[in-house]
């Protein structure tokens, strides 16, 4: 598969990304795993992987500011 922004080859890897729930609470999801670009910022997140993300973040109540979860498929 080739980026569709730069055209290089994108590779499976684990990245930690930030979530905004809501205006008060942000998730920072660890160990998720992503589709990148090996030369730009460029990444895409399959769809199984989102539905999950979806599930997770749906159980995020919004008490804190700041939650880190590791993600588990």
């Amino acid at each position: 598969m080739k980026c569709a922004v730069c055209g290089a080859d994108l590779r499976t890897t684990t990245t930690d990304l930030p979530f905004k729930v809501s205006d008060t609470t942000i998730v920072i999801l660890k160990g998720l795993p992503v589709v990148q670009c090996a030369k730009c910022p460029e990444y895409l997140i399959e769809d199984e992987v989102l539905r999950r993300v979806d599930e997770i973040l749906a159980g995020v109540e919004g008490r804190t500011e700041l939650e880190i979860i590791r993600y588990a498929a």
